[in-house]
């Protein structure tokens, strides 16, 4: 999912205005190449239930870095919301058709070969080291601040596909076909992929909170958000090979323009921006701690 404008205190995505228009057009270019749809518009409907969260939210709808992204005011679904903002340039981006295409293309081309690529004596001039959240976890390169998060596939046949629900810290996406993902959990200590009990019951109470009871669940996922710091991702040279890591929770929103400046890098020899470097952020922990 990308929501351009998130969280409690209703603020843009870091550098959204930015990175959101080129990963537009880099996922508009994919899907030409590739034949395939993967990129699904939807205006986001963002509800606040507490007359206090929605008073913070109002008074930022005319601040000039949220109202590029807000349509107005809207009227709430039912009375369990006090008030209702839509929100534009928000949708869902298919990532395992996007990965599935992407592979069998470079497989086609003869430029996908799994082999070299877990082959330890391989040439380490251009190695890049995109691990994830299992880099993170081994404490590559620094402590990390990775979340475990779960979600939850549902069949609701009777439900408001039209648009993505944010509300009560949570979200819900239409899929198509009376389908719909929703999440999702937070957790920092047991970060492991095992779907729980107890994240289960906290999902479904986010679907029921957004929308109603009328659902079935046919689906339960468990990933681990790789993070450094928040959702900023980093890329940087490190003893003497490329890091590319700590996208969050926000990798379809900076992915293609990150790999575009780590391009920049390997292939021009570019240096990082200084907000995107990770040699000055490796140097910002050891002089004021990690925050």
């Amino acid at each position: 999912m990308i929501n351009p404008v998130t969280g409690k205190n209703f603020q843009p995505s870091w550098r959204i205005a930015e990175f959101l228009p080129e990963a537009m057009a880099f996922y508009a270019s994919v899907e030409a190449r590739l034949g395939t749809k993967l990129w699904h518009p939807h205006p986001v409907l963002r509800l606040a239930a507490d007359p206090k969260n929605w008073e913070k939210i109002r008074g930022k709808l005319t601040a000039q870095d949220v109202a590029p992204w807000v349509v107005g005011e809207v009227h709430p679904p039912d009375e369990r919301w006090v008030g209702a903002v839509a929100v534009r340039g928000g949708g869902r981006l298919d990532v395992k058709a996007f990965l599935d295409a992407s592979r069998a293309f470079f497989s086609e081309q003869g430029l996908y070969r799994q082999a070299e690529m877990d082959d330890p004596t391989a040439s380490s001039s251009r190695r890049v080291w995109c691990e994830g959240a299992a880099g993170l976890l081994l404490g590559r390169p620094a402590p990390h601040r990775c979340a475990k998060g779960e979600i939850l596939t549902l069949r609701a046949e009777g439900w408001d596909d039209t648009q993505i629900r944010i509300g009560n810290r949570g979200w819900l996406i239409p899929l198509g076909g009376g389908l719909f993902k929703v999440g999702a959990t937070y957790e920092w200590d047991e970060l492991d992929e095992f779907p729980t009990e107890a994240g289960r019951a906290a999902v479904q109470a986010i679907a029921v909170s957004l929308m109603d009871e009328q659902f079935q669940v046919i689906g339960h996922e468990a990933g681990i958000r790789p993070i450094l710091r928040r959702s900023e991702p980093l890329i940087g040279e490190i003893d003497g090979e490329w890091f590319f890591n700590g996208l969050g929770s926000k990798g379809s929103l900076y992915a293609p323009g990150i790999a575009r400046r780590l391009t920049a890098c390997l292939l021009d020899g570019a240096r990082p921006e200084p907000e995107l470097d990770l040699g000055i952020f490796l140097e910002s922990l050891k002089t004021h701690g990690q925050s």
